[in-house]
């Protein structure tokens, strides 16, 4: 078995301190005590992590976020997996334009998408709402469920449908007992990514979100963009804490490595 050489190890290292530097400078600054971002000086202080509490219009945002990206992220889902399936299964005239034109989000730049968004739902009276601002995170997070899902589709072995189908079980028994689970990490690594892909944008939600419809990421912005202080880190590390939990969690039911990757 190959090892790395001490050069390979080194870049390594330094490729992950280089990754994981950053994000433990924002959890250091969130515990000053002083108001303005400063590296602690006079001993760790809770301050800003009590002023999170004192300013429940984040704690609104954090839940718009959390809904929308469940709603989002579900919706892509349901729409990507029976695409997938047509489109490794089928051979039909426009197939690979239908692959094209749900990943072309990915080639069109957030801010174009946007302004083209905000036009069109002042056009149709969709501005600002819940129902518009899903539908522009369906559009944007639908690549990489569409991706994941297809990747495990097209190594799905079908002898097992097949068989089914012979002994008298309908479509949707096969689809429901057999496909999904055999799909299953293609699934869910789909869904994660593009979970994650709608609670952090903020690009092109600036544009098509109101005031009652502010998530976490456009009122972080908001705020950073009228004042400087330390309260935007507490809140990140918040999030990176949970984010961090929920992985060891999803790691010790699942695999990050299945739902990643797609690794059986």
């Amino acid at each position: 078995m190959k090892t790395n050489g001490p050069l390979a190890l080194i870049f390594h290292t330094v490729f992950v301190i280089f990754i994981l530097a950053p994000l433990a400078i924002v959890c250091v600054v969130a515990f000053t005590d002083k108001g303005y971002l400063s590296l602690p000086t006079n001993g760790p202080s809770l301050r800003w992590f009590r002023a999170i509490l004192e300013n429940p219009d984040f704690i609104d945002s954090f839940w718009i976020s959390l809904y929308l990206a469940l709603g989002a992220a579900t919706v892509a889902l349901a729409i990507a997996i029976p695409a997938s399936l047509a489109v490794v299964r089928y051979r039909f005239p426009g197939r690979e334009g239908l692959t094209a034109f749900f990943l072309s989000p990915l080639m069109i730049p957030h801010v174009v998408l946007g302004v083209a968004f905000l036009r069109f739902f002042t056009e149709v009276g969709l501005s600002g709402t819940m129902v518009g601002l899903t539908f522009t995170h369906v559009i944007i997070v639908m690549p990489y469920a569409l991706r994941l899902v297809l990747a495990a589709a097209s190594g799905l072995d079908r002898d097992a449908e097949k068989a089914a189908h012979s002994l008298g079980a309908s479509s949707f028994t096969v689809f429901r007992r057999i496909t999904l689970p055999l799909i299953l990490p293609g699934v869910a690594g789909g869904w994660v990514l593009a979970f994650i892909t709608s609670f952090d944008e903020v690009t092109m939600t600036v544009f098509v979100a109101s005031p009652s419809t502010t998530t976490l990421p456009v009122r972080m912005y908001h705020h950073i963009a009228q004042t400087i202080d330390p309260l935007l880190a507490s809140i990140s590390t918040v999030l990176i804490v949970v984010t961090v939990i929920l992985m060891v969690v999803l790691d010790r039911i699942y695999g990050l490595d299945k739902i990643l990757i797609g690794k059986n």
